[in-house]
Parts: structure tokens; sequence; C-alpha cells
């Protein structure tokens, strides 16, 4: 059996519509989800790059990407991907060496 998955960071284009205040609340609605956080990084005239951080004890990212997909949004990449009994925090990246 596979680790449940505790934490992921999506890298997302999404139009201005809906904003992402609706995003979140949609995805925190989602079974196991127990936090969202979304940030706007870069904005265009008609889309926005947003960084979507979602935890919870058995996350669904099949149904994560759906309703980011239902909104108009696609994922350009997932930046963290965290499973396994506890959350590790901070731990170094090889670029922060």
């Amino acid at each position: 059996m596979a680790a449940k998955i505790r934490r992921v960071v999506l890298d997302v284009l999404k139009p201005h519509a809906p904003s992402i205040i609706e995003v979140a609340q949609r995805l925190a609605g989602l079974p196991g989800v127990d936090g969202v956080n979304i940030s706007i990084y870069e904005v265009d005239r008609m889309v926005e790059n947003v960084k979507i951080t979602v935890e919870g004890a058995d996350l669904e990212y099949t149904t994560i990407l759906s309703l980011i997909e239902d909104v108009g949004g696609t994922v350009h990449s997932i930046d963290e991907a965290v499973a396994g009994k506890v959350l590790i925090e901070g731990a170094p990246q090889l670029q922060d060496l």
C-alpha cells in the first residue's frame, strides 16, 4: 500500500475568475484536505500564475487536479510532494547547500 499524500505544492496558471478565495474554499472542501494556501506571483491580462499548497492527512491528487481543471486552471508543475506519517519542514534543498 502506498503512503498517504500529506502535502502538494502546485504551480498553476488560472483565469482571473474564479478568484483565489473561491478556489481555496472549493479545495478546502475536498475530502482529506485540512488546509489550502494560494498565492498569486504573476498577473497577466487574461490569467494569473498562482502557487497552491494543499495539506491534509490523506490527499487525493487526482481530485485536486480535477477541481483545478474545472475552474479553468492548468498545473504547470508539482513543486513539492510530501508523503508518509509526518510532514518534514524546511528540509534543505541541493541548490541551497
